[in-house]
């Protein structure tokens, strides 16, 4: 995955095929398939450059369909459902080897004034106060710390606690995780290019939440995890070079699936994003 910011930035810089058609390169990588965060990013990406300027991306809802291939590129196929006065649409299919393994719905509007209210933000220590992820890597051994650095060293992640460790017991809620996110390195002001850098680091840390009252990690080898959806509403505009807290939670789990929702605040606590993911986490059959 991406290494560094730079690295991050070129992958977000998608080739243009055609009209509406584009194809979007491939990270050095370890995994065994395409990290769910990254096709989601790219096809924002794709998206935003078949509207014009004065619209900005405020949801968007998508499906992962079958795992991405790491040693081929991706082609993103932008279909213009809709183009209103206020409001425009668009769909976009993630193709590879002839066979989509991505669906995203992108909703765009022109911003206007309106009704405000928000939740407020939790009370937290600050980011220079969280533990850095790679140190809770490591305390899994140095291959997972090598690995961590490998793999998401474009990402600064600060981990604040989650339900009985660092953040109260509640029986209403039994399922929360909170973390400091940024990108490490600053990224152009191109709001396209922030929000792609958002999403992808959104759906890294999300579906962990739904594991907390079961004490499994998501790199547990007894588990076999997987993104199933993944849905984004941006409420205000925010930099994800700069720190933002990801309030996590999972309502449920069953049927060998985990819900988990997160509200983005920005450092100065306003509400600026709301993500929500099915996820698989089924436990391995230890006699297969």
């Amino acid at each position: 995955m991406a290494g560094s910011a730079g690295e991050l930035a070129s992958l977000l810089d998608l080739e243009r095929l055609e009209v509406d058609l584009y194809r979007g390169a491939q990270a050095r990588t370890e995994r065994q398939r395409v990290f769910g965060g990254q096709v989601a990013a790219q096809a924002v990406v794709a998206a935003t450059r078949s509207v014009e300027s004065q619209y900005v991306l405020h949801s968007l809802h998508s499906y992962f369909l079958r795992p991405g291939d790491t040693t081929v590129p991706i082609v993103y196929d932008v279909e213009r459902i809709r183009d209103g006065r206020s409001f425009v649409t668009r769909r976009v299919s993630a193709r590879q080897h002839g066979r989509p393994i991505y669906y995203m719905t992108a909703n765009f509007q022109i911003p206007e004034p309106g009704l405000e209210h928000q939740d407020r933000m939790p009370e937290v220590p600050g980011p220079e106060q969280g533990m850095p992820l790679v140190e809770l890597a490591r305390s899994r051994g140095p291959e997972a710390a090598e690995q961590w650095e490998r793999e998401w060293s474009a990402l600064d992640i600060r981990y604040v606690g989650i339900t009985g460790q660092g953040l109260p017991e509640d029986p209403d809620q039994p399922a929360r995780a909170r973390l400091w996110i940024k990108v490490d390195g600053e990224l152009a002001a191109d709001p396209t290019v922030q929000q792609a850098a958002f999403t992808y680091a959104s759906d890294l840390t999300l579906l962990g939440a739904a594991l907390v009252p079961h004490g499994i990690h998501i790199a547990s080898p007894r588990l076999q995890p997987a993104s199933l959806d993944h849905t984004i509403w941006f409420h205000r505009p925010f930099r994800a070079d700069e720190w933002w807290l990801y309030d996590q939670f999972s309502p449920f789990a069953g049927g060998a699936r985990g819900l988990a929702l997160a509200r983005v605040f920005s450092q100065s606590g306003e509400l600026v994003a709301t993500v929500a993911q099915e996820g698989l986490i089924r436990l391995r059959d230890d006699r297969s």
